[in-house]
């Protein structure tokens, strides 16, 4: 593996998230020659507006971030809690932009795994497949057997880069997505 980027989109808007810790940690862990970048925008991106994204002056400047770091990426990792059984609406916000234009957008075809940790003995398993499933909709190739769902209670209080079986598994996760780059 060499040169490979992937970025990675976290569900939640919270500064010190434990999903935010994990799409951190997995920067950390990354195995040689995989970058991860966490995308810090998904808080400013307007709702999805066909009007917006049609706009002969051009989509809003965020918009235009977001695609263009899908664009520069190789792979795509989410990162995301559960909210309510489902996924966080900033999150649907960005799939939406995402797979505009349609049939073509940023991540088309390019690989895409879905990991996260919730509260909830299950640890968020019940978006992470809405959410695999709207973004396989929306363009990106989801690799379905690269899975990780964190009860968020089985990290007793403590960061996740503390817990090292969760360190190893996303590393484990980071390399297989990067090895899925064709």
């Amino acid at each position: 593996m060499s040169d490979i980027k992937v970025l990675a989109l976290v569900g939640s808007l919270r500064a010190a998230s434990a999903n935010r810790q994990i799409a951190e940690l997995a920067a950390e862990v990354a195995p040689d020659g995989v970058t991860v970048t966490v995308f810090d925008g998904l808080g400013d991106l307007p709702f999805y507006n066909e009007d917006l994204d049609l706009d002969p002056e051009g989509a809003p400047a965020a918009v235009t971030a977001l695609r263009t770091a899908a664009a520069e990426a190789d792979a795509a990792l989410v990162v995301t809690p559960e909210y309510n059984g489902s996924i966080p609406g900033v999150l649907k916000n960005a799939i939406d932009w995402l797979s505009r234009p349609i049939g073509n957008g940023a991540l088309k075809g390019k690989p895409m795994a879905v990991i996260g940790g919730a509260l909830g003995r299950y640890g968020g398993v019940w978006a992470h497949d809405e959410t695999r499933k709207s973004f396989a909709i929306a363009g990106p190739r989801v690799v379905e057997a690269i899975k990780l769902s964190v009860p968020l209670q089985t990290l007793d209080g403590k960061a996740p880069r503390e817990h090292a079986e969760l360190s190893a598994n996303v590393r484990d996760v980071v390399g297989k997505l990067a090895a899925e780059v064709s």
